[in-house]
């Protein structure tokens, strides 16, 4: 087969999917975890890579850290990682990688299939930590696909019908997987709500008197951050610029509603000293707590 290896304007090689590797030339793999094994002869797999097809590593061991898209996942024994069709991503040296790994190309299933197993759903989490259940029933569909492509070899079936075979099991897997998938995300979309829910009913309850990230943090339980990620996820900003917005809005209340003295202001928002209250709020609002208020009588 020809080296159809792409380098990208970023220097990061594209691999293609390794046709030749496949048992009968069909457009998948499956079969063990295990050293040497590559896409390419010129692809270590512990370098920064792209490919153009699909990978699932359903694990019997760990810990493996695994790196998608330049965030780095810590995968165990019964996790899945699914990495599409270039997405960045990088294998460890020092990670024991053992379990079971699919390889596919885009184009060996139907339409309908790649639309109902979300095979480009970017935004849903690569890494996937099934339950028990979940579990054996993605591992017993894959054992079944396994036995379908290692049979391709003793040709028990003409090829196109083994190919049609293959297809199905290959779907009866992904719908598995991709309903895995899009549950994973939706439970973690519930749980960022509730973190950033409850860091904002915190904030709230003591901006006056707590600035700190990491103090509220240590509060809720959380480390600081998972505290970044939810509350990220849902305003798009850090939790110190949720903190800080919400000290300036009450900062402008008491201004413009109160004759507070401008350092009694500051005192109520946490600030005992009025020249780093005063600091504070021209650095957020450009303007002094004097000129503010002016402006506004």
């Amino acid at each position: 087969m020809a080296d159809t290896t792409v380098e990208d304007g970023d220097g990061i090689r594209t691999f293609p999917f390794p046709v030749g590797l496949s048992v009968g030339g069909v457009g998948m793999q499956v079969g063990p975890m295990g050293a040497g094994r590559t896409w390419h002869a010129d692809a270590p797999l512990e370098r920064v890579h792209r490919i153009d097809f699909h990978i699932v590593l359903l694990f019997t061991g760990g810990p493996v850290r695994h790196m998608v898209d330049f965030a780095e996942h810590e995968a165990t024994a019964g996790d899945v990682l699914w990495i599409r069709p270039g997405q960045v991503h990088r294998f460890s040296k020092t990670s024991e990688y053992r379990g079971t790994v699919l390889a596919m190309q885009p184009g060996f299933l139907p339409r309908a299939t790649v639309e109902a197993t979300g095979l480009y759903r970017y935004d849903l989490p690569p890494l996937l930590h099934p339950d028990e259940a979940q579990s054996a029933g993605l591992r017993a569909a894959l054992a079944y696909l396994q036995q379908e492509y290692d049979d391709l070899a003793t040709e028990t079936l003409p090829l196109s019908l083994h190919t049609s075979v293959l297809r199905h099991s290959l779907t009866a897997f992904l719908l598995r997987l991709a309903h895995l998938a899009a549950s994973s995300a939706e439970a973690a979309r519930r749980r960022t709500d509730t973190t950033f829910t409850l860091f904002r009913e915190a904030v709230e309850r003591d901006f006056a008197v707590n600035h700190s990230v990491s103090a509220y943090a240590d509060a809720l339980g959380y480390s600081r951050r998972t505290l970044v990620r939810a509350v990220r996820a849902a305003t798009g900003e850090t939790p110190k610029g949720f903190i800080d917005k919400r000290v300036v809005l009450e900062a402008k209340r008491l201004l413009a509603h109160t004759e507070l003295p401008i350092g009694r202001v500051g005192a109520a928002v946490g600030f005992p000293d009025p020249a780093n209250f005063s600091k504070f709020f021209h650095q957020h609002t450009d303007t002094t707590p004097a000129a503010f208020r002016a402006e506004l009588r």
